[in-house]
Parts: C-alpha cells; sequence; structure tokens
C-alpha cells in the first residue's frame, strides 16, 4: 500500500510540476503580448514635445492650428473636409509637387500641400491652414 500512496504522489506531484510550467508559459506568453502591445502603442503615442495649439487667423485671415503629428486641425476634423485634410496628411511628399491654381502663390504657396499645411517643426509637430477649407 505505500507503495501505491507514494506513486499516486508521485502522480500528482508530476501533474502539478506540469500545470506549473503550463502556468508559467501563459504567462509569459501574455507578459510578452503586453510588452509587444506596448510598444505598438507607445510608436503612436503624441510625444508630448508638441501640443496641439489653438485656432488662430493668420495675416491673410486663414484659421491656422499647430498640432501633434498624427493629428488633424479642429477645422478639418470631420466631413469630406476632414477626408481632404488627411489625404494631404498621408500625401504630402505628392502634393509638394502639384501646383495650386487657386491664386495663392501670391501668399507664398508654392504646391497644393501649402494650402493644407502651413509649416513643418522641429519637434514633429505641423501647422495647418485653413485655405484649402475656403
Amino acid at each position: 500500500m505505500r507503495s501505491q500512496g507514494g506513486a499516486q504522489q508521485s502522480g500528482r506531484h508530476g501533474l502539478d510540476h506540469k500545470g506549473a510550467k503550463t502556468g508559467r508559459r501563459t504567462f509569459l506568453l501574455g507578459a510578452g503580448a503586453a510588452i509587444v502591445a506596448g510598444l505598438a502603442s507607445w510608436q503612436f503615442w503624441p510625444t508630448g514635445r508638441g501640443t496641439t495649439g489653438t485656432v488662430t487667423t493668420d495675416a491673410i485671415g486663414d484659421q491656422v492650428q499647430r498640432v501633434t503629428k498624427g493629428q488633424l486641425p479642429e477645422f478639418a476634423r470631420t466631413g469630406e473636409m476632414g477626408l481632404l485634410y488627411r489625404y494631404a496628411l498621408e500625401h504630402g511628399n505628392e502634393l509638394q509637387f502639384i501646383p495650386c491654381f487657386c491664386g495663392c502663390v501670391r501668399f507664398g504657396h508654392k504646391s497644393n500641400r501649402d494650402c493644407y499645411i502651413k509649416a513643418f517643426h522641429q519637434d514633429g509637430t505641423l501647422t495647418f491652414t485653413s485655405h484649402a477649407a475656403t
């Protein structure tokens, strides 16, 4: 009988050891997934170096707003304007080669991109202009 009890104990002990391995593996996988998710979200988190500014009016009467990278200004967050400004944000490198025909060259615009984005700043923020929205 004694040997039977010992066999049962070692069987239980083996099961506990297996359960501990499974629990440890689950914990490590969960911790790894949390780390990966944290690193991925960190890439999209605003840097804190630049903050969203208030909407002001520039010398030619357009609204301007400085925003963090990836954000849109208040005057272009919804509807068709939002779509247009999002396109300009994502395709600014192409828009810089397309001339603007609205006559804004007299305001210093060199391309269609200038009708959407007024300035790029070293901290990663952008200043948008409402020129394309008017």
